[in-house]
């Protein structure tokens, strides 16, 4: 079965950048429908991507962003789904069509991406394990739904690590060099970024150990270097199913 693919973007205040991350998503020809999750916004973030044409999800009062996902996870009627954050900068087309590729062509069960932006060390890893950008198996989601909305506001990433590495699945590395996301501290300040980054990792720490953090670091890497880039004679053989 040719894979078919839903578009999740979860947004908390982000009517200055979730414009631009919406209408990539909705010009993509693998994209179906795009559902824009707004958790409690306070600004316009709403009113600016139903204008771009996304359906949008409103949620009230703000729940964090695994609950959020948790109820627009419960709409999917594709084979998978794609979650991108509502902050992306410099996101295009390529990129997009870069992080479905691996899936698409069934290369890997998952792909990540890998920002430009990145920590240094996620860079020298070749992985970001907490990336908010992912391509997944429904599959994978369904079982797990009601466990999603019950974890920690920021627990969802590495929760779904967990999952990926329970059942041995094959993952893509995408390094999106040209894609970046503006640091908590620039959004809100250093005060509040501050505390909203020590927030996050209290969520991550609360839903796994740092040594199983360690853990989901090295299979990701292993599963991505398994995976690896396609041969030149897949490549052909893939272009000649498509024709």
């Amino acid at each position: 079965m040719t894979p078919t693919f839903t578009c999740l973007i979860p947004a908390h205040n982000e009517a200055d950048r979730i414009a631009g991350v919406v209408a990539v998503a909705l010009d993509h020809p693998m994209i179906g429908p795009v559902i824009v999750v707004d958790d409690g916004s306070q600004d316009d973030t709403a009113t600016v991507a139903q204008a771009t044409g996304a359906v949008v999800l409103r949620l009230w009062p703000n729940r964090g962003k695994s609950a959020a996902l948790a109820e627009a996870l419960a709409r999917v009627k594709t084979s998978h789904v794609v979650l991108l954050d509502a902050d992306l900068i410099g996101l295009s087309p390529l990129d997009l069509s870069r992080l479905l590729a691996p899936v698409a062509e069934r290369r890997a069960d998952v792909s990540l991406s890998l920002r430009g932006n990145a920590p240094a060390l996620w860079q020298w890893l070749g992985v970001d394990y907490i990336t908010g950008e992912r391509v997944l198996p429904m599959s994978l989601i369904a079982p797990i739904l009601s466990d999603i909305e019950a974890l920690p506001r920021f627990g969802l990433e590495v929760f779904l690590n967990t999952h990926i590495q329970a059942a041995g699945m094959s993952v893509a590395i995408v390094r999106w060099a040209t894609v970046s996301s503006p640091s908590k501290a620039h959004k809100c300040g250093w005060p509040a970024g501050l505390r909203a980054d020590l927030g996050m990792m209290r969520d991550i720490l609360r839903t796994v150990s740092l040594g199983t953090t360690f853990t989901q670091i090295d299979f990701l890497r292993d599963a991505a270097r398994r995976t690896g880039a396609p041969t030149l004679r897949q490549r052909l053989m893939q272009l000649k199913l498509r024709h």
